[in-house]
């Protein structure tokens, strides 16, 4: 039987940036299922706190070179890639100069939320997907883990359904306590558009925080996980009625084999129409 295949997109990986539960599940979930059997990929952003020498970054010249247009302007994608030796693991990066350069992840030095947040996040989530094509790897589950990460879902369902390496890969987000308190740029939807998005797709960004991105990707996802104790009750109480598949919070030590048989179950179920 052929294995099933896995892609993990998270906001943080451990060891490469400062340890937070995000970063742990990054680190040691894709571990775990490769463990159990299933073909895996794992990516992440190229956060300029990164450093490369000491994680042995080196960029894939075979994967990079392509531009992302965003809000009219090209972008250049770079693929990096590290390897987690004691894992058999390998880490890809989405790089690029405008976005992920400066020393630091989401927050400046002040604690102050990156103005262009939103298009990094744009940019994030079309480099892997785009990078996922020229690797010619075709997921089962993605799973999602960070808001950061929460425009994959929408892309994979709309722009992305009609390719033949995405139209039967089903997407799992897990939501996390990692709430920001801002809003971003009125015009992102205008930003977002892109390959078969429509006007009511949009909608959802119309008044674009915290909870109206992660609403939108319980939307545009065929199941949801709880991945922290505590988080905002709205959200919480939005999945309850989304109809989605929903696994509870599972603690940072048990989760495993839960998480392996949410993927099974979801492989075989029947998706919850978005509407």
């Amino acid at each position: 039987m052929e294995k099933k295949r896995v892609l993990f997109v998270s906001q943080e990986i451990m060891p490469y940036i400062e340890e937070t539960p995000i970063g742990r599940i990054g680190r040691y979930l894709p571990q775990g299922i490769q463990e159990k059997g299933k073909e895996i990929r794992t990516f992440m952003p190229r956060y300029g706190t990164i450093n490369e020498r000491r994680n042995q970054l080196h960029e894939v010249i075979r994967l990079s070179g392509m531009n992302l247009i965003i809000d009219n302007n090209d972008h250049p994608l770079i693929i990096k890639v590290a390897s987690i030796q004691q894992a058999r693991m390998q880490i890809y990066f989405i790089d690029n100069e405008d976005y992920f350069q400066r020393k630091a992840n989401l927050y400046d030095k002040n604690g102050k939320f990156f103005d262009d947040n939103d298009e990094r996040a744009i940019f994030f989530a079309r480099g892997v997907l785009e990078t996922v094509k020229k690797l010619g790897w075709s997921p089962d589950i993605i799973h999602c883990h960070g808001w950061f990460t929460s425009l994959i879902p929408l892309y994979v369902k709309k722009s992305y359904r009609d390719n033949p390496l995405f139209n039967e890969t089903k997407v799992v987000i897990s939501i996390y306590d990692d709430d920001f308190k801002e809003e971003m740029h009125a015009d992102i939807s205008k930003k977002i558009k892109y390959d078969g998005v429509t006007k009511q797709d949009l909608a959802y960004y119309k008044k674009t925080n915290f909870v109206n991105l992660i609403k939108a990707a319980v939307q545009y996802s065929d199941g949801v996980i709880i991945g922290s104790r505590k988080i905002n009750k709205e959200l919480l109480e939005y999945v309850g009625k989304s109809g989605k598949p929903v696994l509870d919070y599972q603690g940072e030590e048990q989760y495993l084999e839960a998480f392996s048989d949410f993927y099974d179950k979801i492989l075989i179920e029947e998706p919850v129409v978005s509407r």
